[in-house]
């Protein structure tokens, strides 16, 4: 039959009882046909044909069609009645019809088709006999409970394949999850490893690209040196290259700039500009004003490579007399201001990038995105032939030490 093949647990149960019930009233309706002197030969034919067609049934128990198993179920009726007619023995198989009927048809045509086959069970046992309640009341009863197992058994099918489609797509959906986990751990890797190679090219630019441009100032500044002064810029050279190692260590190990490890900020933007002072000659001048001694090191290393790349400008470009750093902190929040006395430049036209170290070019891109990973940010004010103003500014709240 058209669900036997998939039903489970209680359901294959019922469906088994079910099987053994036909049987079982087939074969006692053929016992008692033959005890009350039915024609041998027509009942015998008329069982043969009843199981034939209901093993037929079984070897259909994986096909879904459910028009052929209703006209399966048509056809076991037909042979059913042909077998009632011959004796009325056979009509207590009408309870194998009546569970059948809750399996194949809807509702309405179950009931429809019980109630037919109720009327021929309570009209085989009339032989010419009076009306009792009993002859009404029992089969009634029977084909009753007979059609609200079958239904009840039906949605027990029903929502055991239910709950199994529901299992599948659960499975399915698990799959689906872990697969998208899958490529969002992927995508993070590929996010940290780019994170970490914009960080590398800020230390490196900030930091190290910083040390080479004094080097090679000095450098350049000295082929005509005296000889008084090129020994002040070998020991410049010196002094630069040293600092440009120690802070490829750092940048390797992924570590704060060496300055900050050493002494903090505060101390790290007087040696910077110290160095600025020495090898240019520019008055460079640091004012703090309120607490920055214990800024977290994350804030701290921002602020000085945004120092530090500044002041590369002006070393480079500014062709400025005077600098002056202010360092101000708040409750919540730190602010840097950079202003130098140079020639300016006009920030809406300053390139995207540039070959050189400017802070107009990928210098003050990088340290815009610095800050912005932190939640601050960078306003640069300037006109040609009227200096530069740079101000950063980054928030506390939590973080702060």
């Amino acid at each position: 039959m058209a669900h036997d093949g998939g039903e489970r647990g209680a359901g294959s149960l019922l469906s088994r009882m079910q099987h053994g019930l036909f049987v079982l009233l087939t074969g006692i309706g053929l016992a008692r046909a033959l005890t009350t002197g039915a024609a041998l030969a027509p009942v015998l034919l008329g069982v043969t044909l009843l199981l034939g067609w209901y093993a037929a049934g079984l070897a259909l128990a994986r096909r879904t069609d459910t028009n052929l198993a209703i006209w399966w179920l048509l056809g076991l009726t037909a042979v059913w009645l042909g077998l009632v007619l011959v004796s009325s023995e056979f009509v207590w198989v009408a309870v194998s019809l009546w569970l059948l009927a809750g399996h194949f048809m809807r509702v309405p045509w179950a009931i429809a088709y019980t109630i037919a086959v109720l009327v021929i069970v309570i009209a085989s046992q009339q032989h010419g006999r009076p009306w009792t309640s009993a002859m009404i009341m029992g089969p009634a009863v029977g084909a009753l409970f007979s059609l609200a197992l079958s239904l009840g058994q039906h949605r027990l099918v029903r929502d055991g394949i239910e709950r199994q489609r529901l299992v599948d797509a659960l499975m399915a959906a698990q799959a689906e999850s872990e697969t998208l986990h899958a490529e969002l751990a992927s995508a993070q890797r590929e996010s940290g490893a780019l994170a970490e190679r914009t960080r590398l090219s800020r230390d490196i630019h900030d930091g190290l690209a910083q040390s080479f441009s004094s080097i090679l100032l000095t450098a350049r500044g000295a082929r005509e040196a005296t000889p008084e002064t090129l020994a002040r810029a070998l020991r410049q050279v010196e002094t630069s290259a040293q600092e440009g190692l120690d802070e490829s260590r750092r940048v390797v190990s992924a570590l704060a700039p060496r300055d900050l490890t050493d002494t903090g900020l505060t101390a790290a933007l007087h040696r910077t500009l110290d160095s600025l002072s020495q090898s240019t000659g520019i008055d460079a001048t640091l004012h703090v004003d309120g607490d920055v001694t214990s800024l977290p090191t994350t804030v701290e290393v921002a602020l000085l490579r945004v120092a530090q790349g500044a002041l590369a400008n002006v070393r480079q470009h500014a062709r400025a007399g005077r600098v002056v750093v202010t360092l101000t902190g708040a409750d919540d929040s730190v602010r840097l201001d950079i202003v130098d006395d140079g020639r300016g430049f006009d920030p809406s036209h300053a390139p995207e990038a540039t070959p050189d170290l400017a802070l107009g070019g990928y210098g003050l891109r990088a340290s815009r995105e610095r800050l912005r990973d932190l939640g601050g940010g960078l306003d640069v004010e300037s006109r040609p032939g009227d200096g530069t103003a740079l101000t950063a500014y980054l928030p506390l709240g939590g973080v702060r030490s």
